[in-house]
């Protein structure tokens, strides 16, 4: 299956970019689906239609649908939320407010891997094009399978055997006290499941040749720099990105004066978009006088993007990560387009490389011919940052 991530800075426009992606896909024979991992989908009105959590058909070989959190919730994470819920109101929460507050932060986003994974092992559909959520959203989401992998091996596993054998013993004493059961092996079973399907679909994501994101971005300063974060963040977690798409240029016959200001300051951001994403094609999309609102004005944005083609080709191959053997030493290079060294804090515990950018950070377990090993220096060269070991 092709997975197609759109993502970008929230309202640059790429629902209608996911939408006109699958038309296009739909068009070539791929049978396709658009899902909206957004918590404030607009996905049903970019097709100018009803879309519910299940896909429902918009045209031949293309269907579409929105992740309903609560709905995903109730079928995966059902004992769970039951046993929190009878925990709570143990404590004297009234029902309504335990029901809600067994609903943990961030399960929209885990259960957008789940449905994810799930579409993956039915392979149903050729074509999978994601419209997820806005960049700080979506890149926390791509970051939950190795932050989950991180608290399940060294918290979450050794706990749940221990709590697994105390059980029968504790329970006559404990239940009569607190005023709730411990926790069953169903309730004790369910976050690891969860975590071994995100760990599975991890190797999906990093795999560019299945899996790309397509960033959407506009001329627009603010959203270029947020678009640059993005890049690199997502090779900070190992995910590729193929292709830029600049959406909501000025088109040249647009000669109002009002607009000039405009139109020289998008011509200098064209020019950055262009020269800072290097080596990724850059796709440019004009700003059209009607709203990407239903079919036809998607069938236009699809000529304009596509032109003719096939929008489930891997557009650039981007090496994110990569280690590197010279005269008996080791580097490691990963890719981090326009991050200064300034900005990289590095350590390492045990077989793992912690990495820091900003407000973002990566547990790294290293290959085993790194793992013990000791960094010994680093330096930026041409967007990678090479990381020697000694």
């Amino acid at each position: 299956m092709r997975v197609i991530l759109m993502t970008g800075k929230g309202g640059v426009g790429k629902t209608s970019v996911a939408a006109a992606t699958g038309l296009r896909c739909a068009e070539l024979g791929y049978k396709t689906l658009v899902l909206s991992t957004d918590p404030a989908h607009s996905l049903a009105d970019s097709f100018d239609m009803e879309l519910g959590h299940d896909a429902k058909p918009v045209r031949p070989n293309l269907w579409g649908a929105e992740l309903d959190a609560l709905q995903e919730l109730e079928g995966n994470w059902g004992a769970v939320k039951r046993y929190i819920t009878q925990v709570l109101q143990a404590r004297g929460l009234e029902g309504i407010q335990a029901e809600e507050l067994a609903i943990l932060p961030g399960m929209d986003e885990i259960f957008g891997l789940v449905r994810m994974k799930r579409h993956y092992d039915e392979g149903e559909y050729d074509v999978l094009i994601i419209d997820s959520a806005p960049t700080g959203t979506a890149l926390r989401l791509l970051s939950l399978p190795e932050v989950g992998g991180w608290y399940m091996r060294r918290f979450y596993k050794p706990f749940q055997n221990i709590s697994v054998a105390l059980r029968p013993l504790v329970e006559p004493i404990f239940k009569p006290i607190a005023g709730f059961s411990l926790p069953d092996k169903e309730v004790m079973d369910a976050p690891y499941e969860f975590y071994e399907q995100i760990e599975a679909l991890e190797k999906v994501l990093t795999d560019n040749t299945q899996t790309s994101v397509r960033l959407v971005t506009n001329p627009e300063k603010m959203v270029i720099k947020e678009s640059l974060r993005a890049h690199a963040y997502l090779s900070l977690y190992n995910v590729a990105t193929d292709l830029v798409i600049a959406n909501r240029i000025i088109p040249q016959e647009v000669e109002d004066p009002f607009f000039q200001r405009w139109k020289e300051n998008q011509e200098q951001y064209r020019q950055e978009i262009h020269e800072n994403f290097l080596p990724l094609p850059v796709k440019e999309v004009p700003l059209y006088s009607e709203e990407m609102c239903g079919l036809a004005a998607l069938e236009r944005l699809k000529e304009t993007l596509y032109a003719g083609e096939d929008p489930t080709q891997v557009y650039h191959e981007e090496t994110t990560i990569k280690v590197v053997q010279d005269n008996n030493q080791y580097s490691l290079e990963l890719f981090l387009p326009n991050i200064p060294k300034s900005q990289v804090q590095l350590s390492k515990s045990g077989d793992e490389l912690n990495i820091t950018i900003g407000n973002h950070r990566r547990n790294l377990v290293l290959p085993q011919a790194l793992a013990a090993l000791q960094p010994a220096g680093a330096k930026m060269e041409d967007d990678y940052l090479k990381i020697r070991f000694a």
